[in-house]
């Protein structure tokens, strides 16, 4: 069972505080190596899987994207490189995307997922803010689309308060999002609401105020019990 830690926040945070299943191979992420992007691949039944990190610049998706594929041996989706250049110049000159840039790096995202996985991939892990349900829902309709029927599509939000995330994103090298970024995603931001997170039963939120090594052995803990119960 996952265990609820009370937040206050709207939605309770969802921890996996339970070893790693018996169907792995491997304990959990060192988090003594300070390394943890160099995981032992986890065995897990086989069927199609589709992991979503999401959250606004700054949470850390790439990071925890690259853990949980080397963990499960899945391939490494990083949405941002799928952004149109106008949408990237976009955000460059501070400007926030709209729905409409939106919609087709989200349905590319999506097909690049199907693609890989009919190409023979076990699984996929997409870096995607996804910052609204209709969002998400975009994402959610691989299941459709996937030649294996049932396959499982999960999020993983990552999420932390706008100070902390501002802080990340002015430490950053070359990158083009910039900080006045984070206040139009948090102005977008809806997150997983109860029905999502209780009643779809397909996202797990986890808190990223820690550091990478505490963070990366949540989200490890998290995915490992829903892609051995699913």
């Amino acid at each position: 069972m996952l265990q609820t830690i009370e937040q206050t926040h709207s939605v309770p945070v969802h921890y996996a505080s339970l070893p790693t299943p018996p169907t792995s191979t491997v304990g959990s992420p060192s988090t003594s190596s300070g390394n943890l992007s160099k995981t032992t691949e986890m065995a897990i039944p086989h069927r199609h899987h589709i992991l979503i990190v999401t959250g606004p610049a700054g949470c850390g998706k790439s990071t925890i994207a690259k853990v949980l594929s080397d963990r499960y041996g899945f391939e490494y989706i990083e949405g941002d490189e799928y952004h149109p250049k106008a949408n990237i110049d976009k955000m460059a000159a501070g400007i926030p995307l709209n729905d409409e840039d939106r919609w087709d790096w989200l349905i590319l995202l999506r097909d690049q997922a199907l693609q890989d996985l009919k190409k023979g991939a076990k699984g996929v892990v997409i870096t995607c803010s996804a910052l609204k349900k209709k969002y998400r829902d975009v994402i959610r309709t691989a299941r459709l689309y996937d030649e294996e029927p049932d396959a499982n599509v999960h999020f993983v939000y990552l999420r932390a308060d706008k100070e902390t995330l501002l802080a990340r994103v002015r430490g950053r090298q070359g990158h083009y999002m910039k900080d006045s970024m984070v206040e139009s995603q948090f102005a977008a931001l809806e997150e997983p609401d109860e029905k999502e997170v209780k009643q779809l039963k397909d996202v797990e939120i986890v808190d990223v105020k820690g550091g990478i090594a505490e963070v990366s052995q949540l989200a490890a803990e998290a995915v490992d019990r829903v892609l051995v119960s699913r």
